[in-house]
C-alpha cells in the first residue's frame, strides 16, 4: 500500500485536561520542548509523507496556522479543516472528504506520541503489501480507556470494541491507523454510538468483517504514550526529556526530519531559524547545519 496523503485528528474539547484545555488545543500544549503536535507530525513525515491535512476546532485554526503555516519551512503542504463539535474520529475523517479523495491514506491522533527502535521500519513493513486497512496492537495492563481488540483462539481479530466496560483483552490500539480507498465509503454508512459520535472502530469493524483488517502488535520495545489527561502528559515530557538529555538529540526535531529527507537545504533551515536565538530546540538546529 502506497500512502502519500496523512490526517492528524487535532480537534476535540481535551475536557480531561480542564482547566488547562478551556483558552487552548490539547494538542498545543507543551510535551517537554515543543508543541505536542510536533510529535504525531515527526512520524507523518519519517513516513515520507508530505501532503496532510490537519482536523482543528474553529477557536485553535488560527494557533496551528500560526505554528505551522502551509508547511513550506519543513518541506511538505499542510492544509487544515475545522471540526466543529467533537463527534468522533470518523466524524472528522468524513470532513476531509475533499482531502482524502478515494485515496489511502494514513490517520493519526494528534495527542498521540511514539518512540522506539525501527519503529518506521515496522510500519512500512506492516503496511507494504496489505491492501484494506492496517492498525496496530499494543500490550496494556489496563486497555480498557481505549478501543480495545478482541481476539480468537487463532489470536487474529474478532472485533474491536471502544472503551469496553468489561475486559476482554490487554491489546489496545494506538491512534494510528492506515486506509485504503474504501475508508469513505464505509465512513458514510455508520451511525452515531451511544456518546454520539462517529466511531472510528465502527469503520475497523466493517473491514474486519470483510477480511480486510491487518493487525501488528507492537513489540515491547516500542513506547505508546496517550497525552489525554495531566498525568500523563507530564508522564510523556519526563520520558522525552529523558531520551533527549541522555542521547543529546531532539525527539521529534522537524526541521531535522526535513534536512534528513532532503526536503529542505542548510541554507534554508539557516535562513529561516536566525531570528530564534535562546531556544535550545533551536540551537540543536544550528548545531545540525554547522
Amino acid at each position: 500500500m502506497s500512502i502519500k496523503k496523512a490526517v492528524i485528528i487535532a480537534g476535540g474539547s481535551g475536557s480531561r485536561l480542564s482547566p488547562i484545555t478551556n483558552q487552548i488545543s490539547k494538542q498545543l500544549l507543551p510535551v517537554y520542548d515543543k508543541p505536542m503536535i510536533y510529535y504525531p507530525l515527526s512520524i507523518v513525515m519519517l513516513l515520507k509523507i508530505r501532503q496532510i491535512q490537519i482536523v482543528t476546532t474553529a477557536e485553535s485554526n488560527k494557533f496551528f496556522k500560526d505554528l505551522l503555516g502551509n508547511g513550506k519551512k519543513f518541506g511538505i503542504k499542510l492544509t487544515y479543516k475545522i471540526q466543529k463539535k467533537p463527534r468522533g474520529i470518523a466524524h472528522a475523517l468524513k470532513l476531509c472528504k475533499k482531502f482524502i479523495n478515494k485515496e489511502n491514506v494514513c490517520v493519526i491522533l494528534g495527542d498521540n506520541i511514539f518512540y522506539g527502535q525501527s519503529l518506521i521500519e515496522n510500519i512500512n513493513n506492516s503496511i507494504k503489501l496489505f491492501s484494506g486497512a492496517t492498525i496496530f496492537g499494543y500490550f496494556m495492563k489496563n486497555p480498557n480507556k481505549y478501543g480495545v481488540i478482541k481476539l480468537n483462539k487463532k489470536n487474529n481479530p474478532h472485533k474491536i470494541i471502544e472503551k469496553p466496560s468489561k475486559f476482554i483483552s490487554n491489546y489496545a490500539i494506538p491512534g494510528l491507523y492506515f486506509f485504503d480507498q474504501n475508508l469513505l465509503k464505509f465512513a458514510k454508512y455508520i451511525k452515531p454510538s451511544k456518546r454520539n459520535e462517529l466511531e472510528i472502530v465502527d469503520i475497523l469493524n466493517q473491514y474486519l468483517k470483510l477480511k480486510k483488517l491487518n493487525l501488528k502488535i507492537f513489540g515491547r520495545g516500542l513506547a505508546w504514550l496517550d497525552t489525554g489527561n495531566a498525568e500523563n502528559l507530564l508522564t510523556a515530557s519526563n520520558f522525552i526529556r529523558t531520551i533527549e538529555e541522555r542521547q543529546g538529540i531532539k525527539v521529534a526535531c522537524l526541521e531535522e526530519i526535513s534536512l534528513n529527507n532532503n526536503w529542505v537545504t542548510k541554507k534554508f533551515l539557516k535562513r529561516n531559524i536566525k531570528s530564534y536565538k535562546n531556544s535550545t530546540y533551536y540551537q540543536y538546529i544550528k548545531t545540525l547545519i554547522k
